[in-house]
């Protein structure tokens, strides 16, 4: 004899129903995720990140973003703007200035650096000094870098880009002298001023 099992009344009967239909929705909720991540969702971040590039073909994903030559890279709103005087405020100018400098656009980088309402700040003379130095012009690059230091002593990354300038004229005590005084900004010897600073005298054989 096959048992059977049966509610006694229609109350347990509409309980039963409702248990039942709560778990094959609890199912189908546990099942999405899964079903979305096998989907080909067109809308996500590979679509964001291709729209973007449209929209700005200069911008190059990396850290220090960059537009291509004539512009400058607004942060605020995230797009490459016409370059010209006033497009941006001196500080962001000058961060997208280095941004160029870093990505070996120097002589644009220079050219953004002109725009300056004043030229004449620790950082803009330090990006200035380091991109004349990128373009072999050393003497000059020591230059804008000692005036960088003269506006602030305490400015330790201007102090790195000196001593590499002074270890490429081969003024190697020139160049320790600014390494001793890296480590006494720092407070010791683990910063990356100091140790790319290092880097720079080990590979000169200069220590």
């Amino acid at each position: 004899m096959t048992a059977s099992f049966q509610f006694p009344d229609k109350n347990h009967r509409g309980l039963a129903s409702t248990l039942f239909c709560g778990i094959l929705v609890l199912g189908l909720g546990l099942a999405a995720p899964a079903i979305a991540a096998g989907g080909d969702d067109s809308s996500g971040a590979s679509g964001g990140a291709s729209a973007e590039k449209k929209a700005n073909p200069g911008v190059k994903k990396t850290d220090l973003t960059t537009c291509a030559p004539g512009e400058v890279w607004d942060k605020k709103k995230k797009k490459c703007l016409e370059r010209h005087s006033g497009v941006l405020p001196d500080p962001d100018l000058t961060e997208y200035a280095y941004s160029l400098a870093k990505a070996d656009r120097y002589q644009e980088a220079i050219d953004v650096l002109d725009l300056l309402d004043n030229p004449n700040t620790p950082r803009a003379l330090n990006y200035r000094g380091y991109a004349t130095r990128k373009l072999g012009r050393t003497e000059e690059g020591i230059g804008y870098y000692l005036k960088s230091v003269a506006l602030d002593p305490n400015y330790k990354q201007v102090r790195e880009y000196l001593g590499e300038a002074y270890v490429i004229q081969g003024k190697f005590d020139l160049a320790k002298d600014q390494l001793a005084t890296i480590e006494k900004l720092c407070g010791s010897k683990d910063c990356e001023y100091y140790e790319d600073l290092t880097d720079a005298l080990k590979t000169a054989h200069a220590l």
